[in-house]
């Protein structure tokens, strides 16, 4: 579909109408433009001026530009507020993934993760949060990956000590189930994607492993370097979670998919690793990682090598 015009006209904004820009348009990051393009929301950006504009105003906020290359479901940016806080604002369409975002950093309440300030669904779509900002907001990707190992157990081992009674996060089951259908689907679309035989036991054990965790906690679920930042309050503080309650084995997952090169040289001695810094089964952290790994396989081809040998070895 084309959205030229629809695009242009999430860019123009009325002059004046945000604190602190002097240009008469909303920018927008190029990351978010092209991932709204591929989902079929280039009308949700453009009600972007509207809404940043009605935000600044109400929490009385001054707005500088967006943070580059920035994500791909937000417009995320620095603020300051009345009394002079640096601040930040996010403004995301929904997903589900990021259902209970605001709740799960009301629980950890900056307990190795950054404070949040206020939270609003704008509308239908659009939700959004002002957040502690991290300074100077260094990424942990910039340190050495065995350091950064470190530092992911240091903070999960923390934030999976927050209180989940009397919260409505999903299990992790739900999101089990969700991806390994859409998995299915893309396996029935194109029987070649992934071999049949390594899929059928990598879905079977994505679905069976949220059920037979013996502990729940709150998970992050999203925790990788790019996503711990410096700060001031605390050497490092986590953004972004997509909150769950279940195994705390999963957790350690989306960190070692990222280290790509270190995983592909040695998945079952990059697995131990961080099994004994997380105080994990190292047998259960390997099987949660080839069922991953399977259902990654259809756009990340070089992760079903991996699945096969961590079933191997």
């Amino acid at each position: 579909m084309q959205s030229r015009g629809v695009t242009h006209a999430a860019v123009v904004f009325v002059r004046g109408m945000l604190r602190g820009m002097t240009d008469s348009t909303l920018p927008l990051p190029r990351a978010l433009v092209a991932a709204a393009e591929r989902e079929g929301r280039t009308s949700w950006l453009a009600t972007l001026p509207a809404i940043v504009a009605r935000l600044c105003d109400e929490w009385s906020l001054t707005a500088g530009a967006p943070f580059s290359p920035g994500g791909q479901t937000a417009w995320v940016a620095p603020v300051r507020d009345a009394a002079g806080a640096d601040l930040v604002l996010k403004v995301a369409w929904r997903h589900p993934e990021a259902l209970h975002e605001a709740e799960g950093l009301r629980v950890w309440a900056g307990r190795g993760a950054v404070q949040l300030h206020a939270a609003t669904d704008c509308d239908e779509e659009t939700t959004a949060l002002l957040l502690e900002r991290c300074q100077p907001g260094t990424s942990l990707a910039a340190l050495p990956e065995l350091e950064q190992d470190e530092m992911v157990a240091s903070l999960l081992r923390r934030l999976w000590e927050g209180p989940t009674a009397g919260h409505d996060f999903r299990p992790l089951q739900v999101m089990a189930e969700q991806w390994t259908a859409e998995f299915e689907q893309q396996l029935a679309a194109d029987p070649l994607l992934v071999d049949l035989g390594l899929a059928r036991e990598g879905v079977a054990m994505f679905r069976m492993l949220p059920g037979s965790a013996d502990r729940h906690v709150l998970l992050v679920t999203d925790l990788h370097a790019d996503n711990v930042l410096a700060a001031q309050r605390e050497p490092w503080l986590i953004i972004d979670p997509k909150p769950y309650v279940g195994d705390p084995t999963y957790d350690a997952l989306q960190h070692l998919l990222n280290c790509e090169e270190r995983l592909h040289a040695d998945p079952a001695g990059m697995t131990t690793r961080m099994a004994d810094l997380l105080e994990l089964d190292v047998e259960r952290l390997r099987r949660w990682l080839f069922a991953r790994c399977v259902l990654e396989a259809p756009s990340w081809p070089g992760l079903a090598d991996i699945a096969r040998r961590l079933r191997t070895d």
